[in-house]
């Protein structure tokens, strides 16, 4: 068989596409060809090396965007080989890997090999056709994108369902958890798990689905709606050929209509359904948070680590959600002996109740015996008691929201829910308390320490000051400068009198070098200075060789301090 050419308009029997081959439409808006996705989760344990799947894509967008994938239920294509894909002797479109057939198209081709051929059309179908028959299209088999002219819905007559299942996360696009398909209500429906709903279209009014009022934008797009005995189905196509956009069932749980932007050269959104990822079910996982609010939507409840962090980078939360950091205490309750401590419960006010709870047996008169209730019974989780009683959750808790104040006053939509925690969660908090309280005390222990010194150092520097004074005193002569301040203190505040003059008192006061001083006060201070001094130089020429030196002062009064030597001298 001969290899196909590296770009292509179609594909015939004998032909391969394999490697960086690409099948591109008429139009050259989509292209078909292999795709590695490294460090994919989706291949088998121990295949080593990137998976790569089949995919469509469109062709002229710089940013790689897939609009179809095949094999997406099956075992990956793994290894260092290139896959091949052909068509095969019976008709059918394969994937062959290591001479073994991984994926097939499982047409019931009657057409004969050689009038078979493959062709992607400017719509982004990928039709194998003989002849005029259709043999099989990828339009009848979606992933997670409806692309304009392709439609979701149900055959009556073959029970055969069309619809979006979303990706398992940014990279690897197996089957995800998230669906969403049109029943034979003839309303579309958002499910999780293909079990739970969590958004509704509302019924076909003639013009559009009644909660969707954004379909009245009618410059934008046009709708078909079928609704008979054979079939119910639903397209949409626009109306300006020359815009890029399409819809597609996001990782997240949410479908979006995106278009292409050219001066951005990105993705704009156009819709949003639900337009808050926080009410899609389970979007963040088991035991977490949601907070449409907060920079990052989802977190982990206390006592609780993210359960794989490679999958919350590539925004695959739904699934692993988060785990507990500490195993309750349950077996040695549900064994009647108690080894260790019990279980406690954390509150978390003002959130939206998780999914699914379970009402307590029989009489539940406080939130005590409610607590109490939720202890005895290993599976129970958490718990709330309210007006409508003792509710309890049993496993994962899902869809817990965080409501938020308006205004400093609480929104009224939220309650409190009590989660169960090891009693090691609440030690641990204890034991934080404690290092914060013991680090306070150290810092104000610290604090202390300085100001304590401070004192000490501005005692030394005033003891200082008196030792500079006295040796001024002994070892010169004429006036020494005194603070008003360290008379004061030397004198006891001018407590013992010894004498008066014509100017003023006269003092006794004791320095710290225990040397006796004579402090005379005068009752006015500028207008006699004057005479304070020249009475100064008298004494100092009287009592030369006696008394060795004087000082001056004036911080409010004038005061003269002489060295007194003993008790029996007079001045």
């Amino acid at each position: 068989a001969s290899s196909a050419s590296t770009e292509t308009y179609s594909l015939s029997p004998g032909q391969l596409l394999a490697g960086g081959d690409k099948l591109v439409s008429s139009g050259g808006k989509f292209a078909l060809g292999f795709i590695q996705i490294p460090g994919s989760d989706s291949k088998p344990s121990g295949s080593g090396g990137n998976s790569t799947q089949l995919r469509i894509w469109f062709n002229r967008v710089p940013k790689l965007t897939s609009v179809w994938v095949a094999n997406r239920g099956g075992s990956p294509v793994t290894g260092a080989a290139s896959p091949e894909l052909t068509i095969s002797g019976d008709g059918n479109l394969v994937i062959v890997d290591h001479g073994k057939v991984a994926w097939s198209t499982q047409a019931a081709a009657t057409a004969s090999n050689n009038r078979t051929v493959l062709l992607l059309l400017d719509t982004g179908n990928l039709v194998l056709r003989s002849a005029s028959d259709v043999l099989w299209q990828s339009f009848d088999h979606p992933t997670d994108t409806l692309l304009p002219g392709a439609t979701i819905g149900l055959d009556k007559v073959t029970g055969r369902s069309r619809r979006l299942v979303s990706s398992k996360n940014r990279i690897d696009q197996a089957l995800g958890l998230y669906s969403m398909e049109l029943g034979r209500s003839g309303v579309v429906q958002m499910l999780w798990d293909s079990s739970v709903p969590y958004w509704s279209s509302g019924e076909w009014n003639g013009g559009y689905f009644s909660s969707v009022p954004g379909m009245t934008a009618r410059h934008l797009f046009g709708f078909t709606f079928v609704n008979d005995d054979r079939e119910v189905s639903f397209a949409y196509h626009l109306l300006d050929e020359t815009i890029t956009m399409y819809s597609f069932l996001d990782v997240s749980g949410q479908r979006k209509v995106l278009a292409w932007h050219e001066a951005t050269q990105n993705w704009a959104t156009v819709y949003t359904h639900p337009t808050a990822q926080c009410e899609v079910h389970a979007a963040c996982g088991p035991f977490t948070v949601c907070d449409d609010n907060a920079p990052t939507r989802c977190s982990c409840m206390k006592g609780f680590s993210v359960g794989s962090p490679e999958d919350w980078d590539l925004d695959d939360r739904s699934t692993s959600g988060c785990r507990r950091n500490t195993q309750l205490n349950c077996a040695s309750i549900s064994s009647g002996t108690m080894v260790g401590m019990a279980d406690m419960f954390y509150a978390m006010p003002s959130v939206r109740l998780p999914y699914n709870p379970h009402s307590a047996v029989g009489h539940v008169a406080s939130a005590v015996e409610c607590e109490q209730v939720c202890l005895s019974n290993c599976s129970c989780s958490a718990y709330t008691f309210g007006s409508g009683g003792c509710s309890m959750w049993h496993g994962g808790l899902l869809n817990v929201k965080q409501h938020h104040q308006i205004d400093g006053a609480s929104s009224g939509d939220g309650e409190i829910l009590h989660i169960r925690l090891a009693a090691k969660e609440f030690r641990t908090r204890k034991n934080n308390n404690v290092v914060i309280i013991l680090g306070a005390i150290g810092a104000g222990l610290n604090a202390l320490g300085i100001l304590v010194l401070i004192v000490v150092l501005r005692r030394t520097r005033r003891n200082k000051r008196y030792s500079e004074t006295l040796d001024k005193i002994h070892g010169g002569s004429g006036l020494v400068s005194f603070r008003y301040s360290d008379l004061r203190r030397a004198t006891r505040d001018f407590s013992e009198k010894i004498g008066a003059g014509g100017f003023g008192s006269v003092f006794k006061g004791s320095l710290n070098d225990s040397t006796t001083i004579a402090v005379k006060r005068l009752h006015g201070c500028y207008q006699q200075e004057k005479q304070f001094r020249a009475e100064e130089q008298c004494q100092n020429s009287e009592l030369e060789n006696q008394i060795p030196n004087s000082s001056w002062s004036c911080e409010g009064a004038g005061i003269l301090a002489r060295e007194l030597p003993g008790l029996h001298h007079t001045l």
